[in-house]
């Protein structure tokens, strides 16, 4: 506390001493605020407001920014930090609607009247997306196994597997369900004489319409189609979510939460990186990188300490690399007619840190036939067990230091990366198909040969538990036999690495979805072996994001609204042979509903939300101590904090703009002597459709800065 703050928290104390009670209740509400902070209290009819939040945006700094913080038991708050600039202030909360806003600047004292909704379907315009996703019917168990005739897909075996294609390996996985975007059907779309038909027509919408309509085709039938057109036409009689969201309580209280505004409004952000996962006090308070995706070429970049905003171009290698200009639109967007807005060659997805603050990022640099070191007959090591005739996405690196960019073929296909510090530095990567792939920068810093600095892997049971990897396993399609090993269909959709023994793991996506643990060995593109843990589907199933904490234990947010763990030092039997195919270790793992509603019919111990990502904050850079568990809340307008300490949730909202959705996050400690202002953790809007968030059309993505105090009235 500053000596100015620190005299005035004295002299209300002296006074308070004296003072007659109602006197004494008055001053226990003066807030004191430094020259950087905005302060008061919120009261309403009812007198004080807790557990509301209060907000400040400005449009007088390098880009949009807006802070909110939460009033304590006395309906007190300081907002702090802001940047010198004018600012438009107001009142959120659960149980009312946005309080007139008032203008104000950094040192002011400002008291706040909040406003009380006139009405439950005014308060429900603020919960959080889940409250509305909620209300959607769900077929009933009895529905299950499709049958094709009952408008349900065979393949569709259980309510759970129906739910999977929904949520993050569905619908949920590039959008929320239950915004007001999803809830409500816009006039532009034009006139139908039924909510069924308006469906048909909306999931043809835009550049992504090839992808929605793709996974409606996947239900089997128009049961899906039956239920959003039932869930929208509630909506539009006047229904609202049966169950209300809790205000924010103990350290959910004590959260900063700031946002800036990047890119622009017709692209969209997958993913951000702020520092190294390793050391997260590499790059203090430096810019913050993204990557778009499927949206455009241009990598954005935010400086969060001059509030300055850019763009750097991300080339390919070949002019001939296919763009998702081209990608076929079924109908005109109801936000945007015949515009193509995405437009991009490279398809950036994930970026990563190193030691040296070098920006590592899974980017498409050719059309997808190989080069002729990774096909059959070369002599790479790796081709000559797998070779791989196709790839999706390679590798680029970005120098901020130097501004050079270097692009990188890759023969597997990339997706996420993370780097291994266990003996040589590596990166590995999740993407690959059917192999798990590898980079070496250090061979390829002194080499310059992209051959030698890659090797990539299938991933191969010890079936027959001899305690190697034999050369002929059975193929990935075939039946188990116990006495040769097998090759696993698939590869990693995650990508992890193990801070006990350097194992590699992976997520695997799909229903019920599982773990593998993979050990390179000396040679890896011949010796390495992977084990596989699946899921207990009656317990918690559909996966798509994991991590891994500093004990070796394995993390997820399941489609059955439950978080997961799987701790391999709790298995009981053999970790190889014949009967270690996946439900060898139930006891591995445990299971956590999520916070949030749960839909009507649907029995599970979970709730509605759909986590796409999960992280695990090793460093402790949020506040909540190491290993607490991070998912990306995609339906709850935040990020979920689990603290593994007493198994509680701490619910991390974003409040403005309503609609935050996350694919993916880091955490970065700035100034480890600085306390909580000197950590925190980094995040971008993830969601392929900005213009869903409040504000609408026009709407850019945003980045967001989450820090916790010790108070809600630290400063």
């Amino acid at each position: 506390m500053k000596s100015s703050n620190l005299l005035m928290a004295v002299s209300v104390a002296a006074l308070m001493a004296c003072a007659p009670a109602g006197a004494q209740a008055q001053q226990a509400a003066t807030v004191a605020i430094g020259k950087t902070d905005i302060g008061g209290r919120v009261t309403s009819a009812k007198g004080p407001e807790a557990g509301v939040w209060v907000i400040a945006e400005t449009h007088d700094l390098g880009t949009r920014y807006a802070k909110s913080v939460v009033t304590d038991d006395q309906g007190r708050y300081v907002m702090p930090g802001l940047p010198k600039a004018n600012y438009d202030i107001w009142v959120r909360g659960y149980g009312l609607v946005d309080s007139p806003k008032v203008k104000g600047q950094p040192g002011q004292h400002l008291d706040l009247k909040a406003v009380a909704a006139p009405d439950e379907k005014s308060a429900a315009q603020y919960y959080p997306a889940e409250y509305w996703f909620a209300m959607l019917k769900i077929p009933p168990v009895s529905q299950f196994p499709g049958t094709g005739k009952n408008g349900i897909t065979p393949k569709a075996v259980t309510q759970d597997d129906w739910l999977d294609k929904i949520k993050s390996n569905g619908c949920v996985g590039c959008h929320q369900l239950g915004n007001l975007a999803t809830r409500t059907l816009k006039p532009e779309l034009g006139h139908f004489d039924n909510m069924h038909d308006a469906w048909v027509r909306r999931v043809q919408s835009g550049q992504a319409s090839e992808s929605m309509v793709s996974q409606i085709q996947s239900f089997g039938g128009d049961v899906v189609l039956d239920d959003f057109a039932d869930w929208t036409q509630r909506i539009a009689n006047g229904e609202t979510p049966k169950q209300k969201p809790p205000r924010p309580q103990g350290a959910e209280r004590n959260l900063v939460v700031t946002v800036w505004d990047w890119g622009d409004a017709t692209h969209y952000l997958h993913d951000e990186i702020a520092t190294d996962r390793r050391k997260p006090t590499v790059n203090p308070y430096g810019k913050l990188y993204g990557a778009p995706e499927l949206s455009t070429d241009m990598v954005p970049w935010l400086d969060p300490k001059t509030n300055t905003v850019g763009e750097i171009k991300m080339p390919v290698r070949d002019p001939k690399t296919p763009t998702t200009k081209n990608d076929p639109m079924f109908a005109p967007s109801p936000y945007w007619g015949d515009e193509k807005i995405w437009d991009s060659q490279t398809v950036m997805h994930n970026p990563m840190m190193d030691a040296k603050g070098r920006v590592w990022i899974t980017t498409r640099i050719r059309p997808a036939q190989t080069a002729a070191f990774c096909q059959e007959g070369s002599d790479h090591p790796s081709a000559k067990l797998t070779p791989i005739k196709t790839s999706n996405r390679q590798l680029s690196m970005l120098d901020p230091k130097t501004g050079k960019i270097t692009l990188i073929d890759t023969c597997f296909g990339t997706h996420h990366l993370t780097f291994s510090d266990k003996g040589e530095e590596t990166i590995w990567f999740s993407g690959g198909g059917p192999v798990v792939g590898w980079f070496k920068p250090g061979v390829f810093a002194k080499t310059h040969d992209e051959a030698k600095a890659q090797g990539w892997t299938a991933l191969v049971l010890d079936t027959n538990g001899n305690g190697k990897r034999d050369a002929d396993p059975v193929g990935p399609k075939d039946k188990v036999d116990p006495a040769r090993d097998k090759q696993l269909p698939g590869g990693y959709y995650a990508v992890m690495v193990s801070p006990l023994d350097g194992s590699i793991w992976g997520g695997i996506r799909g229903y019920p979805g599982g773990f593998v643990r993979m050990v390179p060995g000396k040679n890896p593109p011949a010796t390495a072996l992977a084990e596989y843990y699946e899921f207990p589907a009656d317990k918690g199933s559909g996966p798509r994001g994991a991590d891994i904490d500093t004990n070796g234990v394995v993390w997820a947010g399941l489609n059955s609204g439950t978080l997961a763990s799987f701790d391999r030092r709790k298995c009981k039997g053999p970790l190889n042979g014949p009967t270690a195919t996946g439900q060898h270790c139930p006891e591995g793992f445990s299971f956590y509903p999520m916070p949030g509603p749960q839909f009507d019919g649907v029995a599970d111990k979970g709730s509605v939300e759909s986590s796409y990502y999960t992280w695990v904050d090793q460093h402790n850079t949020l506040g909540l101590g190491n290993d607490a568990v991070v998912l990306t809340g995609n339906e709850s307008d935040g990020l979920l904090a689990f603290d593994q300490k007493n198994k509680k949730w701490v619910v991390l909202r974003v409040p403005y703009p309503m609609g935050f959705y996350a694919k993916g996050l880091d955490g970065r400690i700035d100034d480890a002597k600085a306390g909580w202002k000197g950590r925190g953790l980094w995040s971008t809007s993830g969601n392929r459709t900005p213009f869903h968030n409040e504000g609408g059309k026009g709407s850019k993505p945003n980045v967001i800065h989450v820090q916790m105090r010790p108070d809600p009235l630290a400063h």
